[in-house]
């Protein structure tokens, strides 16, 4: 690299560093958590070096930093390369000096994309979409809380306290008050959003005591992964700087509404631009109910990643607003798997199964990878709901060693997904579930300590 490597980077990122001196650069890539890994260097330094290294471990660490077994060989960590995108460079405006984040590509030592990397499993499901002359188009909505500082992981997590005092309340949905509530954790959020030059669809308030909603505009799956990837951090940083956590986990609070990542598909042909869901009539075509069986028949086998964690099961209850069905339905928000309204040129399938706690990379993955399998397979959709779908049976694994089963017995998955991807996933979620187990809860020592 050169000193002008700033011009390969988007106009925010120049905009923000525009007339001072750039202090530091934060080389990042995304392990399976979705939490970033990497290494921080002063700007002069990173001007001057081409690719930088970190050992491919980094895939095998579990969310409480344990190592997981290698199914792919020996533990000898060989250092993978790190080559930046700097398409991805964002600012990270709430640090003291002026700094910049570079998402970077994950190679091996001969070239070749890391097959476990989360970023390369999306842009692997995107090349198979590419070479059927598809475009793949997303739009994600990410539901979070805010929430009081909790320092003792033994107490429960309580709402944070609003401008009036008072703790944010439940049952609020699409209150504009309850937004106004905390409305500087929200102006930070703008802001950063605006340096990092995001754009926000629009946030509202949620169900949940403290929970919000933001919705990012449609656009390519890796841009908009990147994105999320970015805004968690960002978020966080924003609740911060007012006293309170930003959560993401998918049950932070008991009797409150779980957080979701709805994610909005629709497919264009690449050689005409037009939404291959829609006819020149601008009715639904098969390609529209082939990729709609396609979720219905391949999600359960994903659930392991739209999931990742046994929180991530207490979210799959029913009467708590997250459709744990493969149902479909038009404009109907009991059902798994919902069309909005649109017109032809927007029509699309919303994917209302994914926590906000999945790898953002990982969870746009398998939903793509469900509705790529249903176009090859060109199977038709069970009959649409026409009612309550939350009356309906259940389909889907309800905890994270039947959702890592189904994962491993799906050859259609491994295929698309990548063998070793899936062998790695299993693996630092089967420590990660065994780790589980080994906890004794409170509900135990309650109900069992002097009862049996």
């Amino acid at each position: 690299m050169k000193d002008g490597w700033l011009a390969a980077t988007p106009a925010a990122a120049q905009d923000y560093v525009a007339g001072r001196r750039l202090d530091e650069i934060e080389c990042i890539v995304a392990d399976i958590a979705g939490v970033a890994r990497g290494k921080a260097m002063p700007a002069s330094k990173f001007a001057h070096q081409e690719r930088f290294y970190l050992p491919n471990s980094i895939f095998l660490q579990t969310i409480t930093g344990e190592w997981a077994d290698n199914p792919t060989g020996a533990f000898t960590e060989p250092d993978m390369i790190l080559t930046p995108d700097f398409s991805t460079t964002a600012a990270a405006p709430w640090t003291a000096d002026v700094t910049l984040m570079v998402i970077h590509d994950v190679s091996d030592q001969q070239g070749r994309p890391v097959p476990v990397a989360p970023r390369n499993v999306l842009k692997h499901v995107v090349s198979l979409y590419e070479a059927k002359g598809w475009r793949p188009i997303v739009a994600p909505e990410m539901e979070f809380f805010l929430v009081a500082k909790n320092t003792d992981p033994n107490q429960p997590i309580i709402p944070p306290m609003g401008r009036t005092g008072r703790r944010a309340a439940a049952k609020q949905a699409y209150s504009m008050s309850a937004v106004d509530e905390y409305g500087k954790v929200i102006d930070d959020i703008y802001d950063f959003a605006e340096a990092q030059g995001f754009e926000i669809d629009g946030i509202l308030q949620e169900g949940g005591a403290g929970q919000i909603e933001i919705n990012l505009n449609h656009g390519d799956p890796v841009h908009l992964a990147d994105q999320i990837f970015f805004f968690k951090r960002l978020i966080r940083e924003a609740a911060l700087r007012h006293d309170c956590f930003a959560t993401f986990m998918a049950k932070p609070i008991e009797d409150e509404p779980g957080s979701a990542m709805h994610i909005h598909h629709s497919i264009v042909d690449i050689k005409t631009g037009q939404n291959i869901f829609s006819d020149k009539k601008g009715r639904e075509t098969p390609e529209f109910l082939h990729f709609i069986a396609g979720m219905q028949k391949h999600l359960p086998a994903v659930v392991a990643l739209l999931a990742p964690y046994v929180n991530s099961y207490r979210r799959y209850v029913p009467d708590f607003a997250a459709p744990i069905n493969l149902e479909w339905g038009r404009d109907n928000r009991t059902t798994g798997l919902r069309v909005p309204i649109s017109g032809p040129e927007a029509r699309r399938l919303e994917n209302r199964l994914a926590g906000m706690d999945c790898n953002p990379y990982l969870g746009l993955a398998a939903s793509l990878a469900c509705g790529y399998l249903g176009l090859i397979e060109k199977e038709s959709p069970r009959a649409e709901c026409l009612g309550d779908a939350y009356m309906s049976e259940d389909e889907l694994p309800y905890n994270l060693g039947d959702a890592l089963d189904l994962m491993a017995d799906s050859q259609p998955i491994r295929d698309v997904l990548g063998a070793e991807f899936i062998d790695v996933y299993q693996s630092v979620k089967r420590n990660e579930f065994k780790e589980f187990l080994q906890v004794i809860s409170p509900w135990e020592r309650e109900h069992l300590l002097l009862n049996v």
